[in-house]
């Protein structure tokens, strides 16, 4: 067993699972995500990256094994990195030893460092709530909540908060504010994108890097991406009951043309808005051009 412990936080390998616990002054993103056990079967490698005033304990995992680096998208801040643990000088001698022991047990088990297609981690425990900016976003697992705040543009205040299930949501993405650059976290709808900015789109949460806790939004995006494939295929699932003979039929679009399909999805929105389609006939055309897609 290998084990350092460090301000930062503490990893133990145990030559199955790397369990980090963070350190009580971590970036909120470690605090929040909390104690994480990660097998060995979900990690590529480890390295230690010595400097003058100790160095940094890297843990590097198989593509697409953790929901939060799927939606970080190598995005994080080192302090917001929850496979990154700072070394005080002291402790350099461990964090070799740490090094050592894992790439042994790697290279027993032959873990391979391809990436996977699942995850092998589980993500953020539920409920989930974080970011910042004009508002804060939770997820409980069925349904994500958009509360704003007082800063937030009237276009998004005058409905008050959006609440939406998961099954209306086609994708999510999250990026940090960089430099002048505002950030955001966007759900897109499975009627397709809105074209408005973060800042008047009510699916999205604009964020202004104005302090750690905004990094906190990405949290919310690794839940909801961990759920997302199960959502559409309770979508995509045949109904119990026949759909009428009159339901709306999607026009028919080739196979690749992902960009037709997504039209179609908008202009069924727009008919079921007007009151042209009826409830039923929404959902049984929506969920035909989604099996197309």
């Amino acid at each position: 067993m290998a084990e350092i412990i460090q301000r930062d936080g503490t990893w133990t390998f145990d030559g199955d699972t790397v369990r980090i616990v963070p350190g009580g002054k971590a970036h909120p993103v470690r605090q929040e995500l909390g104690e994480i056990a990660v097998p060995l079967e979900a990690v590529a490698g480890v390295s230690f990256e010595p400097d003058r005033k100790g160095g940094r304990l890297r843990l590097r995992l198989r593509g697409g094994a953790c929901p939060v680096l799927r939606a970080a998208d190598g995005r994080l801040k080192d302090g917001a990195d929850p496979y990154a643990l700072t070394v005080e000088k002291d402790r350099t001698g461990v964090a070799e030893y740490f090094v050592d022991e894992l790439r042994n047990a790697l290279l027993i088990e032959q873990v391979p460092d391809t990436p996977v297609d699942r995850f092998l981690l589980p993500g953020p425990t539920l409920p989930v709530s974080g970011g910042g900016g004009d508002g804060t976003a939770s997820f409980d697992g069925e349904s994500v909540r958009l509360t704003w705040n007082w800063k937030a543009e009237e276009s998004k205040t005058a409905g008050g908060a959006s609440t939406f299930p998961l099954s209306r949501i086609a994708a999510v993405r999250w990026l940090p504010a960089i430099g002048l650059e505002n950030g955001f976290l966007r759900f897109e709808p499975v009627e397709g994108p809105v074209s408005a900015p973060p800042k008047y789109d009510p699916y999205a949460l604009d964020l202004w890097g104005m302090s750690k806790k905004e990094y906190t939004a990405v949290l919310v995006a690794a839940a909801v991406l961990t759920r997302l494939p199960e959502a559409r295929a309770a979508l995509d699932a045949p109904q119990a009951s026949p759909a009428p003979a009159k339901a709306a039929e999607p026009a028919a679009a080739p196979a690749g043309d992902h960009d037709a399909l997504l039209r179609r999805l908008r202009e069924l929105g727009e008919l079921h808005r007007a009151g042209v389609l009826t409830d039923e006939e929404f959902s049984t055309a929506k969920q035909a051009v989604l099996r197309s897609m």
